[in-house]
């Protein structure tokens, strides 16, 4: 008979012991210096949130968040998530997320906010289409030029999401009738077989000019580390001009709440963003 799956908890950690563990499994992670032991002590002292999981007593993976208070909002503010490489695709990232979102609301919050790479369609599928968080804040190179393999060379621009725990709206959102078929942004399959974006600029006005569109889609790569792998120029093509699009569909009214896939032999997934006055959550940022 095959064997049982590992068996994975999840704890609050509070103990200097326990937070040099998740020092060391950043290290372990992502090979650069670790949050410092006074910052995330004196966080969890103070509205903040970490958590670990755990596979046979040993930590694999960790949540880590603070205390954020913006514009009268309070909210925890959920900061890095890692897990251990040999242990990822085994759910343990939702595993936190469900947690952190059930201990969060034990601390007094509503919502939780984070950021992530909007190029990254598969994190965009989790965090809207899965957790069902929101965005309609763009971060324009958010952490400034960052080093590592990931993000080496690109502008660092984030989405800016909201999960809000209560709002009817998050909570019944995953019933959104994907309506456009088709997005009406261009895509021109160029050299390997990538994805390239085209006639942004003329596209969004006359999207704007019709006042009357409630819903959008927004292509973005299914994978854009291996487009960036391949074509770097492109992949900052691709960074540019969905910043141009995303940026500007928020400011006029628009927020993304879903990421439809596609097939796997399409390119691209999708953005649904929808017009605002659908989410009844004030906003924060």
């Amino acid at each position: 008979m095959p064997a049982e799956p590992p068996q994975i908890i999840i704890q609050e950690l509070t103990t200097y012991s326990e937070l040099m563990d998740v020092q060391r499994l950043e290290n372990l992670i992502w090979n650069e210096p670790p949050i410092p032991l006074h910052q995330t002590f004196t966080s969890i002292q103070n509205g903040g949130l970490i958590l670990g999981a755990y596979i046979n007593e040993t930590l694999v993976g960790f949540s880590y968040g603070f205390a954020g208070f913006k514009n009268g909002k309070s909210y925890l503010c959920s900061h890095i998530l890692g897990i251990h490489p040999e242990h990822q695709e085994k759910g343990i990232g939702a595993r936190l997320k469900e947690v952190q979102r059930q201990k969060s609301l034990e601390l007094g919050y509503s919502m939780m906010t984070w950021t992530y790479d909007p190029l990254e369609s598969r994190n965009g599928y989790f965090n809207l289409s899965k957790l069902h968080a929101i965005c309609r804040t763009y971060v324009e190179n958010c952490y400034g030029d960052m080093m590592d393999a990931l993000n080496s060379g690109l502008p660092s621009d984030r989405f800016k999401v909201e999960w809000w725990f209560n709002s009817p709206f998050i909570k019944e959102k995953q019933q959104i009738d994907v309506r456009n078929e088709k997005s009406p942004f261009q895509i021109e399959i160029i050299e390997k077989g990538l994805p390239k974006l085209m006639d942004v600029t003329s596209t969004l006005e006359r999207i704007l000019k019709n006042r009357t569109i409630e819903q959008i889609l927004v292509p973005v790569p299914i994978n854009f580390q291996q487009l960036k792998k391949e074509d770097f120029e492109l992949a900052l093509d691709w960074r540019l001009k969905s910043r141009e699009i995303l940026q500007t569909l928020f400011d006029n009214g628009y927020v993304a709440v879903a990421v439809k896939k596609k097939n796997k032999e399409n390119v691209v997934n999708d953005y649904v963003l929808v017009k605002e006055d659908l989410i009844q959550e004030p906003r924060v940022f």
